[in-house]
């Protein structure tokens, strides 16, 4: 199947090449796993497997809201979300595995689509938190250098995190 994005070139074809190998390393870490061991804690930190894909998830539908919204679309977006911060880094009662990655998947699409199709250089204020410089603005190319970063971050959590479950490595 041909999508928009496979017929890019240049900077938008970089930041989804970028974009998508954090993807990959993420969803990898959880090859060959059932959804017990997904939701497992095996380091002192609270977070899981499945919490990790379920938390990018999250963060990356709302900086995908924020690409066409601003600010308050980020923190508004309508979607059934889980009530309890804490519910966003873990496995509740009815996930599965199986069912967070498709999830992920789905937003992977939306959000490739908009770095496909946004300018590049539209910009919105941040939202307001002691960790933004007030004031600050931050464009579709920025937000998606953050996403591959966060995406990055977390994947290298989920391979310690793997590795401490049953010694499998996905980057080293």
């Amino acid at each position: 199947m041909t999508t928009p994005t496979s017929t890019l070139t240049g900077e938008r074809a970089d930041l989804l090449e970028a974009l998508g190998k954090q993807r990959y390393f993420l969803r990898y870490t959880t090859r060959d796993l059932d959804d017990e061991q997904a939701a497992l804690r095996t380091t002192a930190s609270e977070l899981s497997l499945g919490g990790l894909i379920k938390h990018v998830t999250l963060t990356e539908q709302g900086w995908a809201r924020f690409m066409v919204g601003g600010a308050e679309a980020m923190e508004h977006g309508g979607e059934a979300e889980p009530t309890e911060w804490a519910d966003t880094f873990r496995m509740v009662d009815g996930e599965t595995l199986t069912g967070l990655l498709d999830a992920y998947e789905q937003v992977a699409r939306k959000t490739d689509e908009l770095i496909a199709t946004l300018d590049l250089d539209l910009s919105h204020p941040l939202p307001a938190a002691p960790w933004f410089e007030p004031g600050k603005t931050w464009s579709v190319r920025r937000v998606t250098a953050h996403l591959i970063a966060e995406i990055s971050q977390h994947a290298g959590h989920a391979d310690i995190i793997r590795e401490s479950l049953d010694g499998s490595k996905s980057m080293g």
